[in-house]
């Protein structure tokens, strides 16, 4: 049998896929510019190439049967990654722009400053960059490429590794005047703040500091530079990636009560469809895998 016998036509599908949604033709017809009649005679259609009935009628009232329910499932999902695909390739860029996702602190704090000598080695190049902390499907988004934390396990992306993280405490210089640290033991019992994705850091930093210390909740933050907001005003102590806080311990809005950094083996990276991408984004991905070997 061809591939073909196996492909309806995609009229059929569509008012299928709209009826389905509904529950009604008449509502289907609405949706796609059809009238009633119409969407009846291509569901029909459907219903004579598959030599299955999907809808069970009564009068004018249809229902979805077993069969249909599950074929919408099935099919449902296709029909919306085909409307993508197709929208993204209409409204597709020009060949010299990029579209990045990112982590909200490491685009701010890291992407961010460096940017200008990108744009001084590929002054052709533009690079749109959009925050995004969840993982997802390149072939349902509009990116490029994303910048990813943690393990090389992007399912259906190729990663380029770009640097570990090394957290240290910090906390405001007149919250540590009032509450003095001689020892890492001396943290048990004051406020520790924490970020969402990393609620267990101060356990593996206290355990790094060979102290059996009790696991207390405490006020939890999404982003790390919020993080780190709190702590410069006194909320408490936090541990954070050194990268993101250079400017407040620079400036010294932050301190680092001990010399205790805490690393693991997760990492940022650079990810990127596996069947790879266009000479702008081999562009990119050269130059910030250089910059993150530098820096």
């Amino acid at each position: 049998m061809s591939e073909r016998r196996h492909l309806p036509p995609i009229g059929a599908l569509a008012s299928f896929a709209a009826a389905a949604r509904h529950g009604s033709f008449s509502r289907a017809g609405e949706e796609i510019g059809l009238t009633q009649s119409a969407v009846s005679r291509q569901i029909a259609l459907l219903e004579d190439w598959l030599q299955t009935l999907l809808f069970d009628r009564t009068g004018r009232r249809v229902a979805l049967n077993a069969d249909g329910r599950a074929y919408a499932d099935e099919i449902t999902p296709a029909l919306d990654r085909i409307r993508r695909a197709t929208a993204r390739l209409a409204t597709k860029g020009p060949e010299n722009a990029l579209s990045i996702a990112t982590l909200p602190s490491f685009g701010m704090r890291w992407l961010a400053p460096r940017l200008p000598r990108f744009t001084a080695e590929h002054p052709d190049l533009v690079v749109n960059f959009a925050a995004r902390s969840d993982t997802f499907d390149f072939a349902d988004e509009d990116f490029d490429a994303a910048i990813h934390f943690g393990l090389p396990d992007w399912p259906g992306a190729a990663h380029d590794f770009l640097f570990r993280e090394t957290s240290i405490p910090v906390c405001a210089p007149a919250w540590l005047a009032a509450n003095p640290l001689a020892a890492p033991a001396d943290l048990i019992g004051k406020p520790l703040l924490f970020q969402t994705s990393r609620k267990d850091a101060w356990t593996r930093w206290f355990r790094l500091a060979g102290v059996a210390a009790p696991t207390v909740p405490g006020p939890t933050f999404e982003h790390f530079l919020m993080l780190a907001q709190a702590a410069a005003a006194g909320a408490g102590a936090a541990l954070i990636p050194s990268f993101l806080i250079e400017p407040e311990l620079a400036a010294g809005t932050l301190v680092s009560p001990f010399d205790l950094p805490l690393s693991t083996d997760d990492a940022y990276y650079l990810v990127s469809p596996e069947t790879g991408g266009s000479e702008a984004l081999a562009r990119f991905r050269d130059w910030v895998v250089r910059e993150a070997a530098s820096s």
